[in-house]
């Protein structure tokens, strides 16, 4: 059966067998642990998935493949057709005693944040590896004083050690996307960083980057500027600096002090 790509659910289907066992090598499991996959499509990286004899979860949201997908389904697989970001994951993973949780993904660009968001906080996850568009790539890998460093890099480099594996090329797809691809891996820290208060470290950061072009001064207005002044001097730091240039120790060390 030819099921062609939807363009509504940002389909393109990945054909490249040596980038789909790179993207398997990219986590090692033992048979305890569980794979979550999302968007597993026709099941060209889910059958060397399911080599590794470890748990596995299969989220899909088109309803069109539940014929291609169905053989892949045993004691040890389930594949479940529901919107990734509505699922619970507790829930559809009571029945498999598993140690270590590890996700991957083919995702469109669109929806990448927003299933970072779902799964960030899950107990037991080691890591995920994440195929994006390239871009996005870039902006998750940033570093401080670069222009696609945000508030996004500084969050996810909270919680994970990230790594910029590999680049894909767009005739990897099938149909051809408009865009080049990148493989990311996002090792989970074992423990986060000192933060006093989580809430308000989040929040400084989400104010921080709210206009890009302005200072840190400007953004961060309803903050006691005074003692943020103080941190940037001690580290030599001038209060014209812009929230980019800002590494996530110098964020943290802020939050710290106004909390």
């Amino acid at each position: 059966m030819n099921i062609k790509a939807k363009k509504s659910l940002g389909q393109n289907f990945l054909e490249d067998e040596t980038i789909l066992q790179n993207i398997a090598n990219s986590i090692k499991t033992n048979e305890y642990d569980l794979i979550i996959e999302i968007g597993p499509g026709k099941g060209a990286l889910t059958k060397y998935l399911k080599a590794k004899k470890s748990f596995l979860i299969c989220y899909e949201i088109d309803p069109r493949l539940k014929d291609t997908l169905k053989k892949y389904t045993d004691k040890k697989t389930k594949i479940i057709f529901k919107d990734f970001l509505k699922a619970n994951i507790i829930e559809d993973a009571k029945d498999f005693p598993y140690t270590n949780l590890y996700i991957i993904a083919n995702i469109p660009y669109y929806i990448t944040t927003p299933i970072i968001k779902h799964i960030i906080n899950l107990d037991k996850l080691k890591s995920m590896t994440l195929l994006v568009q390239k871009e996005v790539a870039n902006r998750l890998c940033a570093k401080p004083q670069s222009k696609a460093y945000g508030s996004l890099t500084v969050y996810l480099n909270y919680y994970f050690n990230i790594h910029y594996l590999f680049d894909v090329s767009k005739f990897a797809f099938n149909p051809v996307p408009k865009v080049e691809s990148a493989v990311v891996k996002f090792a989970k820290k074992s423990d986060c960083p000192n933060v006093k208060n989580e809430k308000l470290f989040f929040e400084l950061i989400t104010d921080a980057f709210k206009m890009k072009r302005k200072t840190l001064k400007n953004n961060l207005k309803n903050y006691n500027w005074s003692i943020i002044k103080k941190v940037l001097e001690k580290n030599n730091l001038t209060e014209n600096i812009r929230a980019e240039e800002l590494s996530l120790d110098m964020f943290i060390e802020l939050a710290n002090a106004l909390a």
